[in-house]
């Protein structure tokens, strides 16, 4: 018994100077334009989801209305799109060079076939290791749920909400070079 538990301690040691020298070596990818690790998507996708299985909420004190929806619209065109995008418009340099990619969540199924309180959770608090931040402390409570209700729905938006959410920002006037005028 003692030579198999002193096999499993060399084993266990070994296995972890060989993971720590993968990383110490600069092996493993860290680049954004680099493939992911073996089961670098797996393992992060169970962990999170046994977070969210714990932890989001279960119900929603905001109602799904148009108020709402439009409110989310425009904190989603403040906070969301440069990464997540705009209905018919092309992909931003910012999103073009993250990984993982952010999904559009505006465009094909997205998240509206995840709970809103799965969808608030990662606004709130972000998602480590991917380039979704964490909003908390700079959405309220409210705006959080309504920016969440918004990609819930994405798929029956009211037209109104549509139409805010495909026009175009505000053009803002040129800039003035101090001394140039």
């Amino acid at each position: 018994m003692t030579k198999f538990l002193l096999g499993v301690v060399t084993g266990v040691a070994l296995l972890s100077f060989a993971v720590a020298g993968y990383f110490l070596s600069g092996s493993a990818p860290v680049a954004t334009d680099a493939p992911p690790m073996p089961m670098e998507k797996y393992l992060a996708k169970k962990a999170l989801h046994a977070v969210l299985d714990r932890e989001m909420p279960k119900t929603v004190p905001v109602s799904a209305d148009e108020p709402n929806y439009l409110a989310g619209a425009q904190i989603y065109k403040d906070n969301c799109a440069v990464c997540h995008g705009l209905p018919g418009q092309p992909q931003t340099a910012i999103a073009r060079g993250m990984f993982p990619k952010p999904p559009e969540l505006l465009q094909g199924k997205g998240v509206t076939d995840d709970e809103p309180g799965e969808t608030y959770w990662k606004v709130v608090h972000g998602i480590r290791l991917t380039g979704m931040p964490g909003f908390r402390g700079s959405l309220t409570d409210t705006q959080a749920w309504q920016v969440s209700l918004l990609l819930a729905h994405a798929d029956k938006l009211p037209d109104s909400v549509k139409a805010q959410l495909t026009s175009p920002p505000p053009q803002s006037p040129p800039a003035v070079i101090k001394g140039t005028r």
